[in-house]
């Protein structure tokens, strides 16, 4: 599989109460070609990390509604969009909706660190859409079992594309999910609701790091 047939596969796939962001349009902060846009992102960003040679995955839940739901990129608000381009061997990622920047904290936390890593890894969620309550498009909750098995072929497909030699797990939610699977990782806590110095700690004994990773950006907003 090629990045362009997965994000094709990514777009065909279709669920209720869910914003698939490289399908679907927000009516309310959404660019007329937004979905387009942000599959462009995800398939130039995956194409350079098959061509860079990444080895190192980052998985955790689901999107959330500030960050890769309006970008493209999983874990990846419009604040680190440029980081993420530039990560990323300096390829152009553009934003997909109009408006004021909106951040993510968690995504804010999380490109703390590849900041200090300074290497590409390719960041996923186990289910890999935008979940929400029934008739409120910006709220989050978390995804289903049911869900989360509808859309394993995708997370497979990504893996075996892909093929990293680790795997991290960010978060207990997608240390379990990724067993479910028969899959293999590390696992850090999540940066959500307190974890923050956790995740960070986590992360520098995996790297080997010593420093706390500088703020790339002010944050806001749901983990």
């Amino acid at each position: 599989m090629t990045p362009t047939d997965f994000v094709a596969a990514l777009e065909r796939a279709a669920l209720p109460d869910v914003f698939n962001p490289w399908r679907d349009h927000c009516a309310v902060h959404d660019l007329d070609d937004a979905a387009e846009r942000r599959r462009e992102n995800l398939r130039l960003v995956l194409e350079q990390a098959l061509e860079g040679g990444v080895t190192t995955m980052w998985v955790a839940r689901d999107l959330g509604y500030r960050g890769g739901r309006r970008t493209g990129v999983p874990l990846t608000d419009e604040v680190h969009l440029a980081s993420a381009g530039a990560l990323f061997r300096d390829v152009a990622l553009t934003r997909a909706t109009h408006g004021p920047v909106v951040a993510e904290r968690t995504a804010a936390v999380v490109w703390r660190v590849l900041e200090q890593v300074r290497q590409p890894v390719v960041l996923w969620n186990v289910f890999p859409f935008h979940p929400h309550e029934a008739g409120d498009p910006m709220s989050n909750r978390c995804h289903t079992r049911a869900e989360r098995e509808a859309t394993w072929p995708l997370l497979e497909a990504l893996i075996g594309m892909i093929r990293p030699e680790r795997i991290v797990a960010i978060g207990r939610d997608a240390s379990m999910a990724l067993a479910d699977l028969g899959v293999t990782s590390f696992s850090v806590r999540h940066p959500s609701y307190g974890g923050q110095s956790e995740f960070i700690a986590g992360m520098q004994d995996l790297y080997a790091l010593t420093d706390e990773p500088p703020l790339f950006a002010a944050s806001a907003g749901r983990a």
